[in-house]
C-alpha cells in the first residue's frame, strides 16, 4: 500500500535510513567498569558509526580514556572515537597522547579546548606551551596522522562566547583548520539546531553538522549540566519531569518518549544522523534507536574480523 503523501518522514523509517553514534565516559571504578560495558555490549549491534570516550584533564582519567579506547579495539568490531583537549598539557604531551592514540589504532578523535580544570564556568586560560584552542589542537593533529576529527559546536551559543557571530567565526575557524564533523552539545528545542545549520551553511560550513541527543535520565542532574553547558531548558520540559523526582521508572518512559519525539522531529526535517550522549546507559538509548527503525545486526566474531582485515 503506498504511504499518503503527507505521511510524516519519520513514520517510514527503514533499516539504514538512520545512523547513529554513542558516547560514553572511562569508569571510575569496578561498578562504573561494569556499568560501560554492559552498556557498551548491549548499543554494540547496533552498528554505530563510532562511539566516543570522553576525557578529562589529569593524568589518571587520560589514562582511563586510552584503556578504555585500547579496549574497544581490541575487543570490539566498534570504532572509537578518542576525545582529547587542549586543558593542563603542553604540546608535547598531547602530541605524545595522540600518537599513543595513533599507534594503538584510533583514527578518529574528537578535539575539544576543554574545560578549565577548575570547573565549568570558570575563565579558561590557554596552557603556557600548550595548544591555545580547539582550531589550533585541529591543525596540531592532522600533523600527526590523517585522523578524522570531530569537534564540538554549540547551537545556542558556547558560554564563553560573546556572541553568536564570535562563535561561528570560532567553529569556522576548526573547520578551517581540518575537523571533518561538528556533533553539535545537546539542546532539547529543535528550533535552535535547525537556526543553528542555517548559519553555520551560512558561513560556509559545508561538513556534516551532527545534533547532540541526551536522554534524561535524571532531570536536575541533566538541566543543572545544560544550563552550565550554555543550553537552555523550556518550561514545557521542566513540567513533564514535574513531580518525578522519586519515580524513577516513570522518569525513564518520559526520558523515552521526550528524546524520540525530539528525535522524530528532526527526522520530519530532513536529519538523520543522531549523536546520543549515553551517559554510560544503555535501555534508553537503545529503545530510542528502535523507535527510529534501528535493528541489532550479527557482527562477526573478532577473531574473524582480524582474519579479514
Amino acid at each position: 500500500m503506498t504511504p499518503p503523501a503527507n505521511e510524516r518522514k519519520s513514520r517510514l523509517l527503514g533499516a539504514g535510513e538512520i545512523d547513529v553514534s554513542f558516547e560514553f565516559f572511562p569508569p571510575k571504578s569496578e561498578k562504573m567498569e561494569d556499568a560501560l560495558w554492559g552498556a557498551i555490549k548491549r548499543l554494540a549491534p547496533l552498528c554505530p558509526e563510532f562511539v566516543s570516550v570522553t576525557y578529562g584533564a589529569g593524568g589518571s582519567t587520560r589514562e582511563r580514556t586510552h584503556t578504555t579506547v585500547t579496549r574497544i579495539i581490541n575487543e570490539t568490531a566498534l570504532r572509537p572515537a578518542a576525545h582529547l583537549t587542549c586543558v593542563d598539557a603542553t604540546r608535547e604531551e598531547v602530541d605524545a597522547v595522540a600518537q599513543a592514540y595513533w599507534d594503538a589504532g584510533v583514527r578518529h578523535i574528537v578535539a575539544l579546548r576543554g574545560d578549565p580544570a577548575s570547573g565549568v564556568g570558570q575563565r579558561y586560560t590557554p596552557t603556557p606551551g600548550g595548544y591555545a584552542n580547539a582550531a589550533d589542537l585541529v591543525a596540531g593533529l592532522k600533523k600527526i596522522g590523517n585522523f578524522e576529527i570531530s569537534v564540538g559546536g554549540y547551537p545556542e551559543k558556547h558560554p564563553e562566547s560573546t556572541s553568536l557571530v564570535a562563535d561561528m567565526d570560532n567553529l569556522k575557524a576548526k573547520v578551517d583548520a581540518g575537523a571533518d564533523r561538528i556533533i553539535t552539545q545537546f539542546g532539547f528545542d529543535n528550533t535552535h539546531y535547525l537556526r543553528f545549520l542555517e548559519r553555520a551553511r551560512g558561513a560556509g560550513i559545508w561538513v556534516p553538522i551532527t545534533p547532540g541527543i541526551v536522554p534524561i535520565h535524571n532531570f536536575r542532574q541533566v538541566a543543572g549540566f545544560a544550563v552550565r553547558a550554555g543550553a537552555s531548558v523550556p518550561a514545557w520540559l521542566a513540567r513533564r519531569f514535574e513531580g518525578l523526582d522519586d519515580d524513577p521508572a516513570t522518569t525513564h518512559l518520559v526520558a523515552a518518549a521526550v528524546a524520540t519525539e525530539q528525535a522524530m522531529d528532526l527526522v520530519d526535517q530532513g536529519i538523520k544522523t543522531f549523536h546520543f550522549y549515553t551517559l554510560n546507559r544503555a535501555d534508553l538509548v537503545y529503545a530510542i534507536c528502535h523507535l527510529l527503525g534501528l535493528r541489532p545486526l550479527k557482527v562477526a566474531p573478532l577473531e574473524q574480523r582480524k582474519a579479514a582485515s
